[in-house]
């Protein structure tokens, strides 16, 4: 009985290790995945999120010109429905302003849908604010997801 306990424990221990491992890894290419896109322009990340719109199956996804654009950085559509995207490169937390810019964009362009997305996340006045103004927030786990599909 004693040797099977050992041989049970040893069995433990290995595919523990090996579970670790492959969470590691998973981590470090996720965050590699991410640290070259934080790294990004904000007209470079505005075109790298009208890819990832595309390959979610978004249809005339146009990116605005860089100045006057209202505060819309992508116009798309998707199932009929318009939207209005604002994109926003950052190093920490998305604040109100965000929710602000693309609250007018969104109605100035006639679109049905106003969407904030960033590589980060957002504060709380911008959570209770986009919530206010019925404002989307795809935040740095949003992204995360549309890079993985």
């Amino acid at each position: 009985m004693e040797g099977q306990s050992w041989v049970a424990a040893a069995v433990v221990a290995v595919v523990s290790a090996v579970v670790f491992v492959l969470i590691f890894r998973l981590l470090r290419h996720r965050r590699g995945r991410l640290d070259a896109v934080d790294g990004m322009e904000g007209h470079d990340f505005e075109h790298f999120c009208a890819e990832l719109l595309v390959k979610q199956g978004f249809g005339d996804v146009a990116v605005t010109k860089g100045s006057g654009d209202y505060g819309v950085d992508i116009l798309a559509e998707r199932d009929g429905i318009t939207y209005a995207f604002q994109c926003k490169c950052h190093s920490e937390a998305v604040g109100i302003r965000a929710v602000q810019e693309v609250y007018a964009g969104r109605d100035y362009y006639d679109c049905m849908v106003g969407v904030v997305l960033t590589n980060q996340y957002f504060t709380t006045p911008a959570v209770n604010a986009a919530k206010k103004l019925k404002i989307l927030l795809w935040d740095r786990e949003y992204l995360e997801s549309m890079m993985e599909e």
